[in-house]
Parts: structure tokens; sequence; C-alpha cells
């Protein structure tokens, strides 16, 4: 062991959550599927402190999840069974809500357990390890860098979808979430047989997306043109969400989120949807103000609908938080 391992007491990682706005190419004619766009949040997030230990213990949620990523790193590593953890989980993102929960948490653990024991491994690497990232990069990109992500889908040869594009999210800009605790997105199991069902998706629709993705949505970032993105992300989430209708019930998973987007884009809402399997979905707005003075209509509107919660944040332009303390 290292002197540096020696000397380290404990590691802290701060994992943020992520929207996944949708797949463009759910066709693969070209010989790579999915490619996605997604962006970083500023909440919610997932924080944990690691310090070493003879065995594993891991307090807080997700507990489970984060064990046998410890697992599952000192199995592909062959490390010695000393080379255990005691893992404080103090924030989890929600899990089963869209929001990247496992692919966040799998890094942060494995980031957290790599740098206690000097492994230099790398999130790409993490990931590989403990099967994130099987369709899409955004998880990955918004882990190393923030912002908004577009990975690059999914080849013959492809380890993890690379990420080709990024772009900062508009600081002024601001994130409705709207929670449906009465419902789960789609996960594990569930997730690989619904993908199973369907079939490809066509390539006309492959092709206007992948347009509205290069010629719509990152110039309108570049140039803070929010009308513009909405419409872009408005298409992306129609295809999206009529594709995978026969397995999620619907265009949107959850009916009570649908009647939430259907109310804010009669207040002139413009760029609303779903984040990955829901159930959370999502509009974007211009300002704080306005996100306000949304936030108190949303608050009237559906008093009586006690599942649903609303939250307002903004985007979040770094990647993860890694923090050393030294003895």
């Amino acid at each position: 062991m290292s002197t540096k391992q020696t000397q380290i007491r404990s590691v802290t990682v701060r994992a943020n959550a992520r929207l996944h706005l949708g797949f463009f190419d759910l066709n693969g004619e070209l010989g790579r599927k999915f490619g996605s766009l997604g962006v970083a949040l500023a909440e919610p997030v997932t924080q944990l402190t690691a310090t070493k230990a003879s065995d594993i213990h891991v307090v807080g949620a997700e507990s489970q999840r984060a064990e046998t990523v410890i697992k599952q790193l000192i199995h592909a590593r062959q490390l010695p069974l000393s080379y255990g953890a005691s893992v404080n989980i103090q924030q989890a993102i929600p899990a089963h809500a869209g929001l990247g929960s496992g692919t966040q948490l799998a890094l942060a653990v494995g980031m957290a357990f790599s740098a206690l024991y000097d492994l230099n491994l790398t999130p790409v690497e993490i990931a590989g390890i403990t099967s994130r990232g099987a369709r899409s990069g955004i998880g990955i990109g918004t882990f190393l860098h923030g912002g908004v992500i577009v990975d690059g889908g999914r080849g013959d040869k492809t380890l993890i979808p690379p990420v080709i594009a990024h772009a900062n999210f508009p600081t002024e800009w601001r994130i409705i979430l709207i929670h449906d605790a009465s419902h789960q997105g789609l996960c594990g199991k569930h997730e690989q047989h619904a993908f199973n069902q369907l079939k490809p998706a066509m390539v006309e629709v492959s092709e206007t997306l992948c347009r509205h993705v290069l010629m719509q949505a990152l110039p309108a970032l570049a140039e803070k043109d929010l009308p513009s993105f909405g419409q872009a992300i408005r298409a992306l989430q129609a295809a999206t969400g009529d594709y995978f209708a026969p397995v999620q019930g619907g265009r949107f998973a959850s009916g009570k989120v649908l009647q939430v987007l259907q109310f804010l884009e009669s207040q002139g809402v413009g760029c609303v949807g779903q984040s990955s399997w829901g159930p959370t979905g999502f509009a974007m707005v211009a300002s704080e103000n306005q996100a306000k003075i949304l936030l108190e209509k949303l608050s009237v509107q559906f008093s009586a609908e006690t599942s649903l919660t609303f939250q307002c944040v903004c985007g979040e332009n770094d990647g993860a938080k890694l923090t050393v303390l030294e003895q």
C-alpha cells in the first residue's frame, strides 16, 4: 500500500441528477442506435462519504445498491477481501424516477472507492464494471462534465456511448420538476424486456430527430433561445414517447404528470416532457420569476393530488465533485 493511500481519511462525492430528454435514433440503420440528449440538474443530488474498512458497511438510502457496486469493483480488480469500505450515503437521488439515480450512485461509490485505494479508475471504467450506460451515455457525461450532453449512441464495439457534444445550460433558465410518488418508471429486467418488445423506429423519424438536435436544440442553447430549444425538445419527446407508449402505457408514464404538463402548456410553457422512463416530468422556463409564478399556480391547480410535488431547480454546469480529506 502506498504512502498516499495511508494518508487518506475519507472521500466525499457529490453527484447530480440528470434529465434524459429522449433518444434521437431508435432505428440504428447506420450502425449506431439510440443517441440521446440530456442535462445535469443542480438538485436532487447523491452525496456520500467513504472511509477504508476491513469489510463492506453502507448506511443510508440505496445502501444495498451501493454495496453491490463495491463488490463488483473488488471482483473486477481481483482485490483482496480486506479492501472494504464504510460508506455513509447522506443524500440520494430518488430511485426509479427517471433522474439517473442508479448511474450516479454507481459512479459516486466507484470513484470514492477508487480514490480510497488509489485504483485510478475512470468513470467510464466504473460504468463498464457496474453495467451502467447500456443505452445512454448521458449520466456518465453529466457526471464528468455537467451541462447539456449529447451522446453518440451505441455501435457494435461501443463500451459506453461517447459524448459527442457538450454545452452549458443557460444560468438564467429554470427547470420545474414534477414528481409523482404514486408511480415508478421501468428499470432493470422490466426495462430490458420493454426494449426487446419494440421494433426499430422508422428511419424517417430518426432523420428528423437528428436534425432537430443538431440544427435546432444545440444552436438554440448557444443563443439562449428557449422557444426554439423547446420546439426541439417537444419533437424529441413526442417521437420518443410514442415509440415507448406500448410498454409504458402512453406517451407519458404517469397520467397525473401528463395533466400537469398539459396545464403548463395552457399557460404558455413551450418546453415540457418526461425524463427517461419517468414518472418525473419537467418544464423549462426563462427565469426564476416565471418559475415562481408557475409553481404558485400549480400548487393551487393540483392541491388535491397529494402524490404530486413540484420543485424548481437550476441546471448544473459542473461535473461531480470529489473531495479527499487527508489524515
